[in-house]
């Protein structure tokens, strides 16, 4: 497999993450992830891939040619067991830097590169989504731990919910990563790909804080206005959630 292709099979994307949200200046930022599914017994060779591209993808960063990138490992949750993200700014950009990254990578270690057929061994089945940021922060640095709840909710009513969201939710999390008890959070819709529909993330420095912050959040929310915490889990209750590791991101 060339390193072309092999980049195709790896970002054919997220943010939590995992995802990161809508930047500090206010642009629209699109995330387009990756969601492995791995050999459990094999995952360290494409931890070591995605490691050894690293540099390349972070000098994409610096450059502007993507405005970050990361590369999360399972630690509690469905079947998911990677994601490899990265972010643009429109649909359009998030799409063309799939060639960018590819060809970034097969410059330094060329067409033929055995590395990518080890990443193919180790994560062969993948799930693709593209999401817009709605709300949260970003361009910060993140916490070494994600939290990532995927929506299933009400397609009729979904922009409701991101109303809810707005109104009622983030001002508690803003909150929330101003008094540091989270290091981020972000609210994403569903663009392109499955099910899913809405993106719900938050990160923190270590496991504790983030279990705490995921349950203060939600007692707070019904805390401070029940109606509205009632009338979102009408719109988008159904859902899977997901701890993530954070291994690498670059913003």
């Amino acid at each position: 497999m060339t390193t072309t292709g092999s980049i195709g099979v790896i970002i054919a994307l997220n943010l939590l993450a995992v995802t990161a949200l809508a930047q500090e200046d206010d642009a629209t930022r699109y995330t387009y992830a990756t969601y492995f599914h791995c050999n459990v017994g094999m995952e360290d060779r494409a931890d070591a891939f995605m490691q050894r591209n690293a540099p390349i993808l972070d000098d994409l960063v610096e450059d502007g040619s993507i405005l970050s990138w990361g590369w999360l490992a399972h630690h509690t949750g469905g079947d998911w067991r990677r994601i490899r993200y990265h972010q643009a700014a429109s649909p359009e950009a998030a799409m063309e830097a799939l060639e960018t990254m590819g060809a970034a990578i097969a410059e330094v270690h060329g067409e033929e590169d055995p590395g990518g057929a080890e990443f193919s061994a180790a994560c062969p089945r993948h799930d693709d989504y593209l999401w817009q940021a709605e709300a949260g922060t970003a361009g910060k640095e993140r916490g070494t731990v994600g939290f990532s709840v995927y929506h299933f909710c009400d397609i009729n009513r979904e922009d409701r919910a991101d109303e809810i969201v707005a109104e009622h939710i983030a001002p508690i999390l803003d909150k929330m990563v101003e008094d540091e008890k989270i290091t981020t959070w972000g609210w994403q819709s569903h663009v392109i790909g499955g099910r899913a529909r809405r993106l719900q993330t938050m990160t923190a420095t270590d496991m504790g804080a983030l279990l705490s912050a995921r349950q203060e959040a939600i007692d707070t929310i019904y805390e401070n206005d029940n109606e509205a915490g009632t009338e979102f889990s009408e719109i988008c209750g159904p859902h899977v959630d997901y701890i993530w590791n954070i291994i690498h991101e670059t913003q």
